[in-house]
């Protein structure tokens, strides 16, 4: 088997580790919070049921899910470490070529018949001498100097062409989604605005009580449910969750522009 193969499942396996850690941090919270609320058909005492049930949870345990949001958050910059090492690491099996191997075949492709120099040839040769020993006529192990043609080497440039602007499209977008996420984990307005723009119909006071009066994990766990609930009972678990909220205060919620509860 070309050994390749083993190079690409071990980086596969370096893909999945921030999903499955995740997973296995994450201990299949939605799922049983859920309680399939996402399908929305069950009887309408049932409905009542899980959506008590849902508020308690929320209630009671308001204000002590960051860390699990922050685990969630620990998992995607470890996303982003694994494609930008995994380029360092294929740099350094290409014997410094990998990190401008895409930019190279791009200007190959671009350059006069003249001018050109192959950089896919130069990584993956398609002929190289090869040395191999047999026994001879007299009995006596004789060596041999060949060429050898490597056929699957054709194969690997296109694999490895796809995955430099692969890594180099998953660093964008990662690096993109942990600024966003910074800027949730800074800004509570950011956080109001994004609910807002998701569940239109919650109402903008509930959503902002939720902000104000709890933490940030507790703002993303309800933005997870939100997107895995059917939207009817979501708005409704959020709305009672926000006037528990209110009712708990000993004075009127005033807008954003008052303090904020801090991340």
């Amino acid at each position: 088997m070309n050994f390749f193969t083993f190079i690409i499942v071990f980086q596969a396996i370096l893909f999945y580790t921030p999903r499955w850690l995740w997973k296995s941090w994450e201990g299949g919270k939605i799922h049983a919070l859920i309680m399939d609320l996402d399908i929305g058909i069950c009887s309408e005492a049932e409905k009542k049921q899980k959506k008590k049930l849902l508020l308690d949870y929320l209630w009671e345990n308001l204000k002590y899910h960051n860390w699990w949001a922050y685990r969630y958050y620990v998992c995607e910059l470890l996303a982003l470490i694994n494609v930008i090492g995994q380029m360092f690491l294929m740099n350094r099996f290409f014997d410094g070529e990998f990190m401008t191997f895409g930019l190279d075949v791009i200007q190959y492709m671009e350059a006069d018949q003249e001018d050109r120099m192959d950089p896919m040839i130069y990584i993956f040769p398609r002929m190289t001498k090869c040395t191999f020993f047999k026994y001879g006529s007299s009995g006596e192990v004789e060596k041999h100097d060949a060429i050898c043609i490597l056929p699957l080497n054709v194969v690997n440039e296109k694999i490895y062409i796809f995955l430099w602007f692969w890594f180099i499209l998953l660093t964008i977008l990662t690096l993109l989604t942990l600024i966003y996420r910074v800027v949730i984990i800074l800004s509570p307005r950011m956080r109001v605005y994004l609910f807002r723009m998701r569940f239109r119909l919650v109402r903008r006071d509930a959503i902002e009580i939720i902000v104000r009066r709890s933490k940030m994990g507790d703002w993303f766990l309800l933005y997870l449910l939100g997107e895995n609930i059917d939207t009817v009972i979501f708005r409704d678990v959020v709305q009672d969750l926000a006037t528990r909220l209110g009712h708990n205060q000993h004075h009127r919620v005033p807008g954003l522009k008052g303090e904020i509860q801090d991340a």
